[in-house]
């Protein structure tokens, strides 16, 4: 690649860098297995060598394209402790073209029980038109997707690039925002592309328009000073689970949606899920109904949740007759559109405080929080995305929610409010990330790869109309 060269004459075709591509797919499938080979994992109660490892595999892989400045860079969380490492790499626009910051993460989650692994999780294993493995769909595909379309525009590449690869998504991206502040210069551009979400359905590309935010909170309810025999004073005294589990319940309606006020809601979605879709990507049982009011989609993306995820009591094979004093849980709650982590995460406690029972008391802990997000529909480089979207895969492409968060979108636009923001992804909602059996469905990867080379070109023969 060069900084020298202005865009082709003529737009690209999908059909030609679909031919250019199947000749490089086995060497590009062969740089993801490596990647995929390296346990990324940024916990900081893991060995944090591999993650740098990752970070340099990256950097070889970004010299090895071509860009003309690669550094592994860190910055520090809020109380000052070093980010994990992630890769920036450059190559500058040319004259009055624009740049195009493309961004991905190469570390991963844990595996879990490998037990419930069908092949070793750190080895990329091919399976049909699946390639399974830790990290083969989140992200490391993503960073290989990125790699491979400027790969495919080689000299035809018309914008500047701006390669961000982070180290610590999956670890809540503590040291997000003091990155972004203090590499800032390196990380401007025009359009910021993120490849971490997903796609509609297999063969089915989509560009993701809204994303809930998401707020943790944890708490403790304290019935009594210490514990007590439950033969004695069972039937008398409250016991800190009988409270807890009658708190829990007023969170939710009889038909399962969240019932705490003041959290924003929203009716609306861009497109309807269908039901045995949504049964069959979820895994929920066939008896099982599903919860809350309103249509599936909006249910999934622009209404809150609240889930609990963690509950402090006596494992059953450990209990003992015994009235627990206190018991501490742990909620997560997902936020819609238009809402804040501040004003959700006031509501709910606010909730929790008045509807305790018993006089129990209640005292509130560690908090987290990130706020949601929501594309601008009149920005004509979302078109100009979803065209190539459609091109790529040739089916038409649809604008969806996504019922999870990715919480640093909010401080890209905060740090970069000038710039599109673009969030596609090459999961289907078979893709399993953070599951075991994780996979990366290999005819969407490919599509995802011409999508984004006809976007990158597509955005400099734009530049050149707007001259």
């Amino acid at each position: 690649m060069t900084d020298s060269n202005p865009a082709s004459t003529a737009p690209l075709t999908a059909a030609a860098l679909r031919t250019e591509l199947e000749a490089i797919m086995p060497r590009v499938l062969d740089s993801l297995g490596s990647l995929v080979a390296i346990p990324s994992i940024a916990w900081p109660t893991l060995d944090p060598a591999p993650v740098r490892a990752s970070a340099e595999a990256v950097a070889d892989l970004a010299r090895a394209a071509g860009f003309d400045r690669v550094d592994i860079l860190t910055a520090h969380t809020p109380d000052g402790t070093p980010g994990y490492p992630a890769v920036v790499a450059s190559i500058p626009a040319p004259p009055g073209r624009p740049t195009v910051v493309l961004y991905a993460h190469h570390d991963v989650q844990p595996t879990g029980d490998e037990s419930l692994w069908d092949t070793p999780p750190f080895t990329a294993t091919r399976v049909g038109d699946r390639l399974f493995g830790r990290g083969a769909a989140d992200d490391k595909a993503g960073i290989m997707v990125h790699l491979t379309a400027l790969e495919l525009l080689g000299e035809r590449l018309g914008v500047g690039v701006t390669l961000f690869v982070e180290g610590e998504e999956e670890a809540g991206s503590p040291s997000f925002r003091d990155f972004l502040e203090r590499y800032r210069e390196r990380l401007t551009g025009d359009v910021i592309v993120v490849a971490d979400s997903g796609n509609w359905a297999a063969g089915v590309p989509a560009l993701t328009s809204s994303l809930r935010g998401m707020a943790a909170l944890e708490f403790t309810v304290r019935t009594l000073d210490h514990a007590v025999h439950s033969g004695m004073y069972g039937g008398l005294v409250p016991d800190a689970m009988l409270a807890m589990t009658r708190l829990l319940a007023t969170l939710h309606d009889d038909a399962g949606a969240v019932a705490v006020p003041g959290l924003v809601r929203r009716e609306t979605a861009d497109v309807e899920y269908e039901e045995g879709e949504l049964r069959r990507d979820s895994g929920v049982l066939p008896d099982t109904a599903l919860i809350g009011s309103g249509s599936l989609a909006s249910r999934l993306w622009a209404q809150p949740s609240i889930t609990v995820i963690g509950l402090d009591n006596p494992h059953v094979d450990d209990s003992s007759n015994t009235l627990q004093a206190s018991l501490r849980a742990k909620l997560s709650i997902r936020l819609a559109p238009g809402d804040s982590p501040e004003s959700a995460l006031a509501a709910v406690k606010q909730h929790l405080a008045e509807a305790v029972p018993f006089g129990a008391q209640i005292e509130f802990g560690p908090e987290e929080s990130g706020s949601p997000w929501q594309a601008d529909a009149d920005d004509p480089v979302t078109a100009l995305a979803q065209q190539a979207l459609s091109d790529g895969f040739g089916v038409e492409c649809v604008r969806m929610g996504l019922g999870g968060s990715i919480p640093f979108i909010a401080d890209l636009t905060a740090v970069f409010p000038a710039a599109s923001i673009l969030v596609t992804g090459v999961e289907d909602p078979d893709a399993r990330a953070h599951s075991a059996n994780e996979s990366l469905y290999l005819p969407d990867f490919a599509s995802a790869i011409v999508s984004e080379a006809l976007l990158l070109d597509r955005l400099a023969h734009g530049a050149e109309s707007a001259e």
